[in-house]
């Protein structure tokens, strides 16, 4: 095995670990939120590693150039944007900034692939 295998088989298994927690998350939150040992207390510092997080991923991304890096990574934030616009929306909270940034995230990402169609 290469270690260019066994990269890819470590983030196969890291996908598989995450989708299974993302699972259960959607099926039952607050399982997840004892299987994965966070504290609601603690979610506001949790959200601020989260968001360091996404800046690291769209500032790599944004510096590597691929646009099908740039495409799937900013239609994730677009995704989890409106996913959250929607939870809120369910509770009756206000959801324009959420939908706002679901919305910027939507036209990176639809700009990207437009350039991947035409050979950038």
């Amino acid at each position: 095995m290469t270690l260019t295998s066994l990269a890819i088989a470590l983030s196969g298994a890291g996908v598989l670990v995450t989708g299974a927690l993302a699972a259960l998350f959607l099926r039952d939150p607050v399982a997840g939120m004892a299987q994965t040992t966070h504290r609601l207390e603690k979610l506001p510092e949790v959200m601020a590693d989260r968001y360091v997080g996404m800046v690291v991923l769209a500032l790599a991304a944004t510096l590597y150039g691929d646009l099908k890096v740039i495409a799937v990574l900013f239609a994730v934030f677009a995704y989890t944007s409106f996913h959250d616009a929607w939870i809120y929306a369910r509770g009756g909270f206000p959801i324009a900034k959420h939908v706002s940034a679901g919305v910027a995230g939507l036209i990176v990402a639809i700009v990207a692939m437009k350039a991947m169609g035409q050979g950038a």
